[in-house]
């Protein structure tokens, strides 16, 4: 099992600024991918971005040059820097963790399906 813990949420003004931080813990030397999700009430949760474990990335068209996905040295932290928020972009984030041996299809690196492991968010509030 992998836990994930999410941090760095919080209320910001429209414009403004976030940087998001999830550290993995557990059987983490399995661990092929991490990445960010976003969810609004009613709403499907989405992918924002992902960073494979040698630092690939991928993002969401919608938050490309936006939005910058790394990680730490360790590689089992991963981090979003968020940049031009507006109060459309309030929502829960969460991280998430693909484990195991067999990595998805490209197409599916921002699909909720292809992560097996969701920390248990962290909200973000813009107001404007």
């Amino acid at each position: 099992q992998v836990q994930l813990v999410e941090a760095g949420g919080g209320s910001v003004q429209s414009g403004g600024s976030l940087r998001l931080s999830c550290a993995a813990a557990g059987c983490t030397n399995t661990l092929y991918s991490l990445g960010w999700f976003r969810q609004v009430p009613g709403k499907e949760r989405e992918g924002s971005a992902i960073i494979g474990k040698y630092g690939s990335t991928t993002y969401a068209d919608s938050v490309r040059g936006r939005l910058t996905i790394s990680q730490g040295d360790s590689k089992i932290t991963v981090f979003l820097q968020m940049n031009c928020l507006k109060s459309e972009h309030t929502a829960m984030y969460y991280c998430a963790a693909r484990t195991g041996g067999c990595p998805p299809p490209p197409s599916w690196f921002l699909r909720k399906l292809a992560y097996n492991h969701y920390g248990k968010g962290t909200q973000v509030t813009v107001s404007s």
